[in-house]
């Protein structure tokens, strides 16, 4: 369960007061995430979302709520914050904190991924990064190729024999994204991390993309590949889905000649990134109170797409 801070009853009586929201209720944690410290709230006024930041600062919570200000205005279904204290004024343990309405609709399983439900996400993610164009505001991410190699260096020094042949692949890999990645890329504002979790539907709509709080700049086609490889693989990549999602994408913003001929290499570049990071994250933190994710299903995906 991804909770690392509790929410007492004393401190989520004071979310509830400062949002006008009445008197807390009930408190239950939610397990999906791993990043932050997440709750749905039950008040006297309604039902809500709580959020405790675990790793950002103002600076960072402050961008991320200016960007979904600017993406819902730009017409695209986002999280509703609700009204309350600026970023950083209210806080638990001293971390930020942040209020969103609930999120209706469902979250679907690979086996519900069709390739009608792989345009549609595909067509969402160029509007949203069509739309990312118009906002002012730039940070770099938290997992570019030097801080994936250092990782990876850190786990090589380990040593560890079920995770050798795997460094060796990774490695090379590295380099090689090293000596061929174009630098004429398009980029601006990703998400970075739109797996299935982090979209809900309604029937064959999407109702929501959630979990914006790592948004940061990048190649588009770099976001592209990360949304196939999680969206277009169940036992083995799919290349009906990857067609799908690809058209979609397409059909709302074309891919330049660079981005198409650089998507291979983008497609290796998340799969060593998720692998990586899979393995420090999870993998080498084992008992860790959180969300259980194999770095094998990643890696498997690095020898598919290389």
């Amino acid at each position: 369960m991804a909770i690392y801070t509790r929410l007492s009853p004393e401190d989520a009586d004071r979310i509830a007061e400062a949002h006008g929201l009445g008197q807390a209720g009930e408190i239950v944690g939610v397990p999906a995430g791993s990043v932050n410290s997440n709750f749905l709230l039950e008040t006297t006024a309604r039902r809500v979302f709580v959020r405790i930041y675990e790793e950002q600062e103002v600076d960072g919570v402050e961008l991320e709520w200016d960007l979904l200000d600017h993406l819902r205005d730009q017409g695209l279904p986002v999280p509703v914050r609700v009204e309350g204290p600026g970023p950083g004024v209210l806080r638990v343990a001293g971390k930020p904190t942040a209020v969103f309405e609930v999120v209706d609709g469902e979250e679907i399983c690979q086996r519900m991924v069709d390739p009608a439900r792989a345009r549609a996400v595909g067509a969402l993610l160029a509007r949203c990064h069509a739309a990312s164009r118009g906002f002012a505001r730039r940070r770099g991410g938290r997992f570019t190729r030097a801080d994936v190699r250092r990782r990876l260096e850190g786990v090589a020094a380990l040593d560890r024999p079920e995770l050798r042949e795997a460094v060796e692949v990774l490695e090379r890999t590295l380099d090689a994204l090293d000596r061929d990645w174009p630098d004429d890329l398009p980029t601006g504002v990703v998400h970075g991390d739109l797996f299935r979790d982090n979209v809900r539907w309604i029937g064959d709509e999407v109702r929501c993309v959630l979990d914006w709080e790592s948004a940061a700049d990048d190649a588009f086609v770099y976001d592209l590949a990360v949304t196939m490889l999680a969206w277009c693989f169940g036992d083995a990549l799919e290349p009906e889905l990857m067609d799908a999602m690809r058209a979609g994408y397409e059909r709302e913003r074309p891919l330049t000649t660079v981005e198409a001929a650089a998507l291979p290499l983008a497609l290796r570049a998340a799969a060593t990134r998720f692998t990586v990071t899979r393995i420090t994250d999870y993998h080498l933190r084992e008992g860790a109170a959180q969300v259980a994710k194999d770095w094998r299903r990643f890696y498997r995906r690095l020898l598919a797409v290389s």
